[in-house]
């Protein structure tokens, strides 16, 4: 009978792991920074980026210098934004948001990783005009449905989803009203288990078999990447994706 992975094993995985966050977030720090400077109170970018830092138990320091190196205080790397679209198996609308300081070597990787799974870049907009940025606030199952919806559409939200296979919400909102929807939620004591504004796709893309386990593994994948900070799709799979 074998044997799972050792305590030492399992610590040094979840060390890894949450690395690759840490750095993921601190670049998305630093660009926030370098554009809109330093204070987050004056930044909404920059104020979503910190949050994100310290709800991953990133500490005040981290963080402090991030912003510290973007903005000039401190010597540092500078990141560029670069997004690439492709389609993975199946017909399946992939966007990837990189920050590098190397593009050559970004492109490169992202292209294999595509082609790994079966899938191919494609060119600036191929699929983008295929999603729209929105703010989107999520609350568990169990959250005050009446509630939640009073305050996030009196704070300017666009719309509540109340998902009936698992009861979850999701607040929807305008990209540049998601600073003031989570504000106003968390004042009225409706903290989200997670918030982000993020890319949304306006139709899905129905997969499943072994061609939705090629779209998990490419996604996977590119998530994987240090360069790579988000990815969306359009992906709707099938149960038997994670086989």
């Amino acid at each position: 009978m074998g044997r799972g992975p050792s305590i030492e094993a399992r610590k040094n995985a979840e060390d890894a792991r949450r690395g690759k966050i840490f750095t993921k977030i601190i670049r998305e720090i630093s660009v926030a920074a370098r554009r809109g400077g330093g204070d987050p109170n004056g930044n909404p970018a920059l104020r979503t980026a910190v949050d994100k830092g310290l709800s991953a138990n990133m500490s005040k320091d981290v963080i402090e210098r991030a912003i510290k190196k973007a903005t000039g205080a401190l010597e540092g790397v500078e990141y560029e934004e670069v997004r690439y679209e492709g389609y993975a198996p199946g017909g399946v609308a992939v966007i990837v948001d990189c920050l590098t300081d190397n593009k050559v070597r970004t492109v490169a990787d992202v292209r294999h990783a595509f082609s790994k799974f079966g899938g191919n870049l494609g060119t600036d907009g191929s699929v983008s005009f295929m999603f729209a940025k929105r703010g989107v606030l999520w609350f568990e199952a169990g959250s005050d449905e009446e509630k939640i919806t009073e305050v996030a559409i009196d704070a300017g939200a666009d719309d509540v989803v109340v998902y009936p296979d698992d009861g979850s919400i999701d607040v929807l909102t305008a990209p540049d009203a998601f600073a003031a929807v989570k504000a106003a939620m968390e004042a009225a004591g409706l903290a989200p288990g997670q918030a982000e504004v993020t890319f949304r796709a306006d139709n899905t893309s129905a997969v499943d078999g072994e061609t939705a386990q090629q779209v998990v593994k490419l996604l996977n994948w590119l998530e994987d990447m240090d360069d790579v900070q988000n990815v969306y799709s359009n992906a709707d799979l099938g149960e038997d994706a994670y086989a």
